[in-house]
């Protein structure tokens, strides 16, 4: 599996796909790291970045080669120029800073969580394609080989039916209640943060809940720190998810079904393991550590739509960050988790 865990990259960059200007709106850490991704892909040209502030825009150019910086994301937005933004500010800024950028008719490629509430994305959602301009949310596991893998394995029918998901994230960050971590004027807390992860999971491999319940945990600054989520089905199917600032407990993915479990895992070197466990076989083992992160793949596929003339992406379509926003909307009103001035 690890021989072709990037023949999709590789597909791109043979083919004769024109060259499509980036711009980076913001600059901070998650945007170095995409950014390290996207000078994997050669029909990607890191064209202009913008900031809150002009030194800021300048440092981030100068490190990674950018043509042109900006000091306010409007500038940004309005260079004709520029054909792709991908927007990485803080959760509480996604919605302004993606109808900025389609308002001026840019292809948007936003990091989740794509808005605050499902509101929000319906009106995102609307004003693609009201413009018929490409939007994307930035989900990194549907685009992963070990992901694809999993799918495949349960679509051969060799595990059975899948009866009960368990997945899990947790790590801990120090506690600081500026941070956008732990600030609710951000969107702070473990579920959007990192909870969305395994809500991809059961949604991505289960499909949409009839009924979801939530517990959470909160720190001083009123922002959860930990959240256990039960999602169920009516044909008795169930699932379980975990997310938490507070314990290491890991990235992993447990798929019991009638036949064997699947277990995946991740590391923080976003190092990627499947294990395949049938009743009576011996147990199968995929792994790989794509490069930059396994970002790449994510503006690989913005690239091919626009190639294509598609506003939307067959991998994660609108229609699947919906649901996924409405599953976020259902898990914070049970736990009781509430972002002042947007809910």
């Amino acid at each position: 599996m690890a021989s072709g865990a990037n023949d999709y990259i590789y597909q791109i960059k043979k083919s004769k796909m024109k060259k499509y200007k980036w711009g980076i709106l913001t600059a901070g850490k998650m945007a170095a790291k995409f950014t390290r991704a996207l000078k994997l892909l050669d029909n990607a040209e890191l064209y202009a970045v913008g900031a809150s502030d002009q030194g800021r825009a300048d440092h981030f150019a100068t490190e990674f080669g950018f043509k042109r910086s900006y000091s306010s994301y409007e500038e940004l937005a309005s260079d004709p120029k520029v054909d792709i933004i991908y927007i990485a500010s803080p959760h509480s800024h996604h919605f302004e800073h993606t109808m900025l950028c389609l308002k001026n008719r840019k292809a948007v490629l936003c990091e989740k969580a794509f808005s605050l509430n499902s509101r929000e994305v319906k009106v995102m959602i609307g004003e693609s394609r009201k413009q018929g301009v490409f939007l994307m949310e930035a989900l990194w596991p549907p685009f992963q080989p070990i992901y694809k893998k999993t799918r495949e394995v349960l679509q051969s029918g060799e595990a059975g039916k899948l009866i009960h998901l368990d997945a899990r994230f947790g790590f801990q960050p120090p506690f600081d209640p500026v941070d956008r971590k732990y600030n609710l004027a951000l969107g702070g807390g473990s579920l959007l943060d990192i909870g969305i992860y395994p809500v991809i999971d059961v949604l991505y491999f289960m499909g949409i809940p009839d009924e979801v319940s939530a517990k959470a945990s909160f720190t001083e600054t009123g922002s959860e720190h930990s959240i256990c989520i039960t999602f169920c089905y009516k044909d008795g199917r169930m699932a379980t998810v975990y997310s938490s600032f507070r314990t290491a407990a890991g990235i992993a993915c447990t798929l019991y079904c009638e036949n064997g479990n699947l277990l995946f895992s991740r590391g923080r070197d976003m190092s990627q393991r499947l294990t395949v466990s049938l009743n009576g076989k011996e147990s199968k083992e995929y792994s790989l550590l794509p490069d930059g992160m396994g970002y790449q793949f994510e503006a690989a596929e913005v690239m091919k739509c626009l190639e294509a003339g598609r506003i939307e992406s067959e991998i994660v379509p609108h229609s699947f960050s919906l649901d996924l926003m409405k599953a976020l909307d259902s898990i914070r009103n049970s736990a009781g988790i509430v972002f002042p001035g947007r809910d």
